[in-house]
């Protein structure tokens, strides 16, 4: 299965690491230190997140923050200035 129809089943989200399984049965796992903004956030807003992209991406609606499967899949971490934008307008 290409990257691009990868699903995201579900999501663990432990102190220091973010774990997705796919439906194809693959699970990624990543340092919080790469997610910045999902380090930095509550457990209750780490709990409220759905999929979105048809399952291709993750949302956290209290953080306004989306993770794709294909930019986790490449190991692509934050983007830079990500974090300071979103904490300056909470």
């Amino acid at each position: 299965m290409s990257s691009l129809r990868a699903k995201v089943k579900n999501i663990v989200i432990r102190h220091d690491t973010l774990r997705v399984e796919l439906t194809d049965g693959r699970v990624i796992s990543a340092p919080l230190t790469w997610y910045p903004t999902l380090l930095q956030a509550s457990a209750k807003q780490l709990r409220n997140w759905k999929t979105c992209g048809d399952g291709t991406g993750i949302h956290w609606p209290a953080l306004d923050y989306h993770l794709s499967v294909d930019g986790l899949l490449r190991g692509a971490p934050e983007a830079e200035g990500v974090t300071r934008h979103l904490l300056a307008h909470a």
